[in-house]
């Protein structure tokens, strides 16, 4: 039996996500980074992402630092062009809210221009003003705490946070402050499960988690992540629902196979000369041959 869903024509919108959190509706969150994984993603998610992961999944980045507003742009065009029915967001890259208010607002600006119905960046208490600065433009703003992987450096590394007192206690104040900013959702990524309900049960906006337990409102996971497709370990919070790469190398070997043997193309996957064509065809002698 299939698992997926009768497509749903309604479009989800940020007050359908802040009433699915007050009636206990959970939220599929996943990425996309371009028409393809959009079309595939759309019928069956309820958020797509159109995450600066792009810069480890697609691009060959050992992190999401050197992703630029041209790059997401460019991805964040190519999904829009699908016409998603889902909720699309489009992650602020490194450098593109660090600057001034102008900056920021420009830069967010043009990602709604672009077919994005809100933002997301990264950052706490240092991010309020500028939460606020898009708020009041009417910019919808997902916030995303916890593992930060724009603060990869800072950090030491990808690793999980809100183990000590202080920084959980730090992360508790700090959703509160988004949430209050204008924050319409949260993603909690990489921090301990009992952090994360915590943080959920005292929010009345919704919490999307990534490595970060079953308590929350929804769930994000990278496309190519659910569907096996990236190479190497992966990480703790991941679980794969197909062996992608695997599967997509044996159709290529398949194929491969197929032409050095002569096997493909057959007539089937070949077009036919109009009648009266082939005698001509065959009858033919280069030009310069003839005397």
């Amino acid at each position: 039996m299939s698992h997926i869903p009768a497509m749903l024509v309604e479009r989800v919108t940020v007050p359908m996500l802040q009433r699915w959190k007050e009636e206990g509706r959970r939220i599929a969150m996943t990425t996309a980074y371009d028409a393809v994984m959009a079309r595939i993603a759309d019928p069956i998610v309820d958020v797509i992402l159109v995450g600066d992961s792009v810069g480890n999944v697609c691009l060959g980045f050992g992190n999401t630092l050197p992703v630029s507003m041209a790059m997401m742009n460019h991805h964040l065009e190519a999904v829009a062009r699908a016409k998603p029915r889902a909720l699309l967001v489009a992650d602020m890259p490194f450098l593109s809210f660090h600057l001034s208010a102008e900056d920021t607002i420009r830069n967010a600006g043009g990602f709604l221009q672009r077919g994005a119905d809100a933002v997301k960046l990264e950052g706490g208490a240092k991010r309020i003003e500028v939460i606020r600065a898009l708020v009041d433009c009417e910019i919808p703003v997902m916030g995303h705490l916890g593992l930060t992987p724009q603060s990869v450096s800072v950090m030491g590394g990808f690793k999980v946070q809100g183990r000590k007192a202080d920084d959980a206690l730090r992360l508790l104040d700090e959703a509160h402050l988004l949430q209050e900013a204008g924050c319409f959702a949260l993603v909690l990524e990489g921090i301990p499960a009992e952090l994360a309900a915590r943080a959920t049960a005292s929010l009345r906006v919704p919490t999307i988690g990534i490595g970060a337990g079953a308590g929350c409102s929804g769930q994000v996971l990278v496309f190519h992540d659910v569907l096996g497709l990236t190479e190497g370990p992966r990480p703790k919070f991941v679980r794969a629902y197909l062996d992608g790469f695997q599967l997509l190398q044996e159709a290529l070997s398949r194929w491969a196979s197929d032409v050095r043997e002569g096997t493909f193309p057959q007539p089937q996957q070949s077009y036919r000369v109009p009648e009266g064509l082939s005698d001509a065809i065959a009858n033919w002698v280069p030009s310069n041959s003839i005397r």
